[in-house]
């Protein structure tokens, strides 16, 4: 095959399109399998490609497609961990590529397959977070052996792969069922006022719905009886087909807003209508006499109560996926929207708990807003709503719980405060206010091209960025680059791992639209409050203190390489790229991180066959333990950027989303203050740029407080852009300094809070 045949199928083969097409048109799970094998083939120009599937209970690897050896091994060749050049690469997690199989000491022969003439060999591991999936294997003839170009292509496959295998065998998983959850009772509702806090800016006047996490429960019990029930086989199918190309439009509406999350975000949903075993038992219900509306509630049940009864999070989370599949087909049954679908367009909705993937579902329905009964302002969930524009507020009153659907509410996200049934005249104070806001709306569009302190000294405004929807509001008010790129969402909001491919397409996406300002990404900061539940190390004692952040992705190499590379690849071409690790404790770990930047970046070169711009490389500013050793970290890193939040929560060991000690929680307490002064102080001696991306940075009581201390350089959630700006241009460095340096006098926490502007 010519060079450049093959670079096209390859580019073809890493397409994440195609892979959603191929679970499009598969008509089961191993028709999936089947064309996934086929596939791999063609692009590859190789004569055998097989999977493999791990089993967790057998601890055993089995064959269960194949491409080019007997159909008839198909499920019976069976290997362990470590055994074989497949078994190997599950072991140690690592591609497996020779020259010559059958002479490798850890080659087994299995001669009923017919594989003696391929012995060029490529073995990859499918590999979902930590979790063992199975092995993707190539064999072609010897004198055409595996490159380089050949082996990055098919980790960026397997890594596709391993979402929608998982999927298949997470249906597969039958547990005792779990005991069955009442559901709640909704009170009667009456005039209320509850002060709250904001999460997300805005205002929003609206009627008012319940977001319950068990809908299903209720539904499914008004269809499950033995005499209820409507629809045939023939009018389950017409279901399965509609609900196929609902969720097939709303993996476009939802690409068309958040590209981080688009590409399998509905992957669960879609692989459960092919299997053969979850439909096939409705097919047997309605075959047995059952309206097909009570054979969706049975067997739903059974899958949902098997799932909830499962000891591993990510499993448990399925059951959602089972209540949402389970409404769509039931209203799509009924051809009746009502029968399980919730209108949530245009209502303001009252949760206890929100998952990011709710989020993803009601923001998808413009809602007009979110009062949210628990939960912390820090959260990952508030600054998602946050990036995605919905006004929202969290508020610790249960009766809210209890207002009736339907029932007229005012959120006034900027203040906190919400009003259920509110009176005229709090509703033509809201319009007025609405008023002056649509006006400072305006105003704030006015932003100066430059950031000028009255001395004429420059400072440089950045923007910290959730979700590439905000570049547009970032660049609307001029903001000079991208302080901080958190990268976390993609993996938080899924149930699997994004692969290598999917995060590329997101970070080559925000350089393209950052059009060479400086953009400075920070790579996974997961655990502590931001938990990813496949990796089941939830249920840590003090996750704060845990595996978490730089620590977690050292702990898991693979996952680090892969966004690694994702980054690197994104940035080939491109001279402003930073690279930043989060909670660095150590000057061994900021090292190691970075050579394995340096390391991704040669095998990159080696393999992609150009030369790669080497990226700056710096560092998260959050840990006490840093302060006497700053010195150190400031002649190896290229920068610095202050995430405040953290650094005062294990500067004064309070943990900030607790409302008992909110109150210690202290931005100018006089230690964090002359912490502050101590890390700017060293970046300027080292020559290195020091920024703040923290909370504090947007609060212009501090901002005063940085530009004194030598601070150039503050990054942003966009809308906060306007107000920094007005602050920092109404200074001089002089009157800062002088300003910094009677803060840093003081010694008592109520002597800095008296001087505070």
């Amino acid at each position: 095959m010519a060079e450049r045949n093959i670079t096209e199928h390859l580019k073809l083969m890493v397409d994440l399109g195609e892979v959603t097409a191929l679970l499009s048109e598969s008509p089961d799970l191993q028709g999936f399998l089947d064309r996934a094998v086929a596939m791999v083939a063609d692009h590859l120009g190789t004569e055998v490609c097989s999977i493999y599937l791990y089993n967790e209970e057998t601890r055993l690897l089995t064959l269960k497609a194949t491409c080019g050896l007997s159909p008839d091994v198909v499920g019976k060749i069976h290997l362990k961990i470590g055994e074989g050049l497949v078994g190997k690469s599950l072991k140690e997690l690592r591609p497996i590529c020779v020259a010559n199989a059958s002479q490798n000491p850890d080659y087994k022969f299995f001669p009923e397959a017919g594989e003696e003439a391929f012995d060029a060999f490529l073995a990859v591991p499918i590999l979902r977070g930590i979790e063992k999936i199975g092995v993707l294997a190539a064999q072609r003839d010897q004198t055409r052996l595996f490159s380089n170009t050949e082996v990055m292509a098919m980790r960026a496959l397997t890594a596709q792969l391993a979402t929608a295998i998982e999927t298949a065998r997470a249906l597969l998983q039958f547990a005792s069922p779990a005991k069955e959850a009442a559901a709640p009772e909704f009170g009667g509702a009456g005039e209320l006022f509850v002060c709250g806090s904001s999460a997300s800016p805005g205002y929003a006047c609206a009627k008012s719905v319940i977001f319950d996490r068990h809908p299903v429960e209720r539904i499914l019990k008004q269809n499950r009886g033995l005499e209820a029930g409507i629809g045939t086989a023939e009018d389950l199918e017409c279901s399965l087909a509609r609900t196929a190309a609902q969720l097939e439009q709303l993996q476009v509406s939802l690409g068309a807003r958040l590209p981080e999350v688009a590409s399998l975000i509905f992957e669960a949903h879609l692989m459960m209508l092919k299997d053969k075993t979850f439909m096939g038992k409705m097919l047997e219900r309605i075959a047995d006499g059952a309206p097909a509306s009570r054979a969706i509630a049975e067997v739903s049940e059974t899958y949902i109560k098997t799932f909830e009864a499962s000891s591993h999070d990510y499993i448990q989370e399925k059951a959602r996926d089972v209540e949402d599949l389970a409404l769509r087909l039931l209203s799509n049954l009924t051809a009746d929207a009502a029968a399980g679908e919730t209108e949530w367009k245009g209502r303001i909705v009252i949760v206890r708990e929100l998952l990011p993937s709710d989020i993803l579902k009601i923001t998808l329905e413009e809602v007009a807003g979110i009062i949210m009964v628990s939960g912390g302002l820090t959260s990952h969930v508030s600054i998602l709503v946050r990036s995605l524009d919905v006004p929202m507020v969290i508020a610790n009153d249960v009766n809210l719980l209890q207002v009736p659907d339907g029932s007229q509410v005012l959120l006034d996200a900027d203040t906190g405060n919400v009003y259920v049934h509110p009176s005229e005249a709090v509703l033509a104070a809201f319009h007025g206010r609405e008023r002056v806001r649509k006006t400072l709306k305006s105003a704030k569009s006015q932003m100066a091209d430059r950031t000028l302190l009255q001395d004429g000294s420059s400072v440089t405004l950045l923007a910290n960025i959730n979700l590439l929807s905000e570049l547009d509001l970032a660049r609307e008010l001029k903001a000079e680059g991208v302080g901080l790129y958190r990268t976390e969402f993609p993996f938080l909001i899924r149930q699997t791992l994004p692969s290598e491919d999917e995060q590329y397409a997101v970070y080559a996406n925000l350089l393209k639209r950052t059009q060479g300002q400086d953009v400075t990404i920070r790579t996974l900061d997961a655990g502590g409050d931001k938990v990813l539940g496949y990796f089941d190390d939830a249920g840590e004692a003090n996750p704060a203190l845990g595996l978490r952040s730089t620590r977690l992705t050292l702990r898991y190499r693979e996952v680090f390489d892969q966004q690694l590379r994702a980054i690197l690849r994104a940035g080939a071409g491109v001279g402003s790229l930073r690279i930043m690790f989060p909670m660095i404790s150590s000057l061994d770990e900021f090292v190691e991180a970075r050579q394995r930047v340096f390391d991704c970046l040669a095998d990159l070169e080696q393999e992609l066959d150009i030369p790669i711009v080497k990226p700056k490389v710096g560092m998260m500013v959050e840990l006490p333990a840093v302060l006497e050793i700053i010195d150190d970290f400031a002649e190896e890193a290229d920068f610095f950027s202050i995430g405040t939040n953290d650094f005062i929560q294990y500067m004064l060991a309070v943990d900030r989303t607790n409302d008992r000690v909110s109150e210690y929680y202290c931005p100018h307490h006089p230690a964090v203050l002359r912490g502050l002064k101590r890390i700017a102080e060293a970046a300027a001696q080292h020559g290195i740029d020091c920024a703040v991306c923290g909370e504090m940075a947007h609060d212009t009581r501090y901002v005063p407080f940085f530009i004194g201390i030598g601070i150039r350089r503050l990054s942003v959630d966009p809308h906060y852009l306007p107000d920094v700006q007005q602050c920092v241009m109404a200074l001089s460095s002089e009157r800062a300094t002088a300003y910094a340096e009677q803060l840093l006098s003081k010694r008592l926490i109520k002597e800095t809070a008296a001087l505070l502007v």
